[in-house]
């Protein structure tokens, strides 16, 4: 059995620890300092309080494991990385936060176990469809990657349904942005780069935010013209968000922004996760085009009713410990999501999970 530490008893947190612990390979314990929040973790899942402030009782909830997994607000994510690298325990999470995973690849320098950030949906997941994809061409022009958790049913003005972490929200509608244009690596604007497309006959837009390439931009610096990553919402959701980071300039007040959607902007779990990623390039002397599309549904895993970015969140992060303990992955130091293979990731009891088939009813069993 692989002793494995969750941190945060959030959705995503409750979510991992549910899919890991039905697989039947892994002894799960959920941490978190508020209580009431444990209240609703699974039974058969160990719980306990623990304040990730605390460097003591961090310390103390990491020892023995074999893997800690960050479920955290991405602003604790360094010292539990710390500490993972103290204990000699494999490390990751899931911060959209670009300075975090800057901290995390510094603590990860001659480390003798893993450490992986970003292992969610975006960063995470698209950034393996999307290197897999940029493998198909022998030289590379173009490399597009729209990635959203949409509500199948929103009222608001904001067509837009809380979905999971508020404050990762505001950070990707706020953070510079990373980008390669023309083949030079640039910081480009949030909310910036406005595009419409449709898909399956419903119109979408898509707009400049940070933190979904992940470390793409370093890997394909070089062997790409251009690369960039933008946020998928119904169309109206970009101005309306415009109009409160710039106009009431909200981006600066953060805090109050947090407070503001969280009050005002309901929560759902009737959800769809959309991924499409397309490349063009050219390949034995043509210029080709090439997409990967990808849905998934809000359904049921193990004893949980769970939205669709919770399954994605889930089973991305679920994915690559799995790999890892397997033996897939390199067995140390910083890992990049583009060093998981896709076709080992599909093939993954819980990456499977990515399959879209399963929209209509309970998804199997990992």
């Amino acid at each position: 059995m692989t002793r494995t530490l969750v941190l945060g008893a959030g959705n995503i947190g409750v979510a991992i620890a549910e899919l890991l612990i039905t697989s039947g390979d892994y002894h799960v314990t959920v941490a978190d300092r508020d209580e009431s929040r444990l209240r609703g973790v699974p039974e058969g899942i160990d719980s306990r309080c623990v304040d990730v402030a605390d460097d003591g009782a961090l310390r103390q909830a990491i020892r023995g494991m074999d893997a800690v997994v960050s479920a955290c607000p991405f602003y604790l994510n360094v010292p539990i990385a710390q500490a993972a690298r103290e204990l000699s325990v494999h490390y990751f999470d899931l911060t959209e936060d670009v300075e975090t995973a800057h901290r995390v690849r510094e603590i990860a320098a001659d480390a003798d176990t893993v450490f992986m950030p970003q292992c969610g949906l975006a960063p995470g997941f698209v950034s393996i469809a999307a290197y897999d994809l940029a493998s198909h061409f022998d030289s590379l022009r173009r490399l597009h990657m729209r990635v959203g958790a949409l509500p199948l049913f929103s009222s608001s003005s904001l067509k837009y349904n809380l979905t999971w972490s508020t404050a990762g929200l505001i950070n990707e509608y706020c953070n510079p942005c990373e980008a390669i244009y023309d083949g030079e690596l640039r910081e480009v604007l949030p909310l910036e780069g406005y595009e419409q497309f449709s898909l399956d006959g419903v119109t979408y837009e898509a707009f400049n935010t940070s933190g979904g390439l992940g470390t793409l931009c370093e890997t394909l610096e070089g062997k790409v013209d251009n690369l960039n990553y933008k946020t998928i919402r119904y169309p109206g959701h970009r101005d309306l968000v415009k109009f409160l980071c710039r106009d009431l300039r909200l981006c600066k007040r953060r805090e109050l922004f947090q407070d503001v959607l969280e009050q005002a902007v309901p929560t759902t779990t009737q959800d769809v996760v959309l991924i499409f990623v397309t490349a063009s390039g050219g390949k034995k002397g043509k210029l080709v085009q090439e997409s990967y599309t990808q849905k998934v549904h809000y359904g049921r895993i193990g004893r949980l009713d769970l939205a669709a970015i919770q399954i994605a969140t889930a089973a991305a992060l679920g994915a690559v410990v799995d790999l890892q303990r397997e033996g897939r992955l390199p067995p140390k130091g910083f890992v990049k999501q583009e060093d998981v293979s896709l076709a080992d990731f599909l093939g993954n009891r819980f990456g499977r999970l990515y399959d879209e088939r399963w929209e209509d009813g309970p998804r199997p069993a990992p």
